[in-house]
């Protein structure tokens, strides 16, 4: 039996990106269907698996920032974000919005392609990790819990906290190695298989999206703490939990 193709959804309002999309990413191996607003968006992830969203940032008359935000909360999608707004600003609010990489326009085909595959690679390369998967389901720290099934944060309170999936593989990173300087760049390789790049603030924009699910106080940080010039360390005990 043939192996279902991954399904990207585009949601762009220019048409002639849509059908280059569209058109070079089913070239490729990948199925792809293409929208032009949060309308469509909402109702192909009702009617279809979608494994990948292509947002833009700039559709006429939408707050793609807030569609990106709205999309976080309800789906546990990987999202890559085009815009023609490429200053790092934008790129950081993108990230923090909850998307899991952020390419400007005008952009390579190529690197759009290679892109969405080292998502797709890494957001896949955690479910088994270790040989403790099978058994270890949940993992349990300062209160807070991480459920490894369903991927959410779930509060003292028992509150549940969507995360996205850069926030996820970096809290599992922290929390398998709990008590440990982690290095940005030991962080970026666990987390997105990927060496640093001068001025890459990836990991610190991740980071300071957990500490904000956590509660913590940015100035005095109890469970994810800055390691000042090396990196961050979870400083909270960990359980494990089935």
């Amino acid at each position: 039996m043939k192996n279902r193709l991954d399904h990207i959804l585009i949601v762009d309002d220019d048409p002639e990106i849509c059908h280059l999309l569209r058109d070079y990413l089913g070239k490729n191996g990948f199925r792809a269907t293409a929208v032009s607003n949060g309308k469509g968006l909402w109702r192909a992830l009702d009617e279809k698996q979608i494994n990948l969203v292509v947002l833009d940032l700039m559709l006429q008359g939408e707050d793609g920032l807030e569609l990106c935000r709205n999309l976080r909360a309800r789906f546990n999608i990987p999202i890559l974000i085009l815009s023609a707004l490429g200053e790092e600003t934008d790129r950081i609010i993108g990230l923090e919005m909850g998307a899991d990489d952020y390419l400007p326009k005008p952009f390579n085909p190529r690197e759009l392609l290679a892109r969405v595959k080292v998502i797709l690679r890494r957001t896949r390369s955690f479910p088994n990790t270790s040989a403790e998967t099978e058994t270890v389901s949940k993992l349990i720290f300062a209160g807070w819990t991480l459920d490894l099934t369903t991927r959410h944060l779930i509060s003292p309170a028992k509150v549940v906290v969507p995360l996205s999936a850069g926030e996820f593989r970096l809290l599992r990173v922290f929390l398998e190695h709990p008590k440990r300087v982690l290095t940005r760049d030991q962080l970026l390789e666990l987390t997105q298989g990927k060496e640093a790049l001068p001025f890459d603030r990836s990991i610190d924009v991740l980071v300071g999206r957990l500490r904000r699910h956590l509660g913590e106080n940015a100035r005095e940080p109890l469970i994810i703490q800055t390691a000042w010039g090396a990196g961050y360390i979870l400083a909270a005990e960990v359980k494990k939990g089935a």
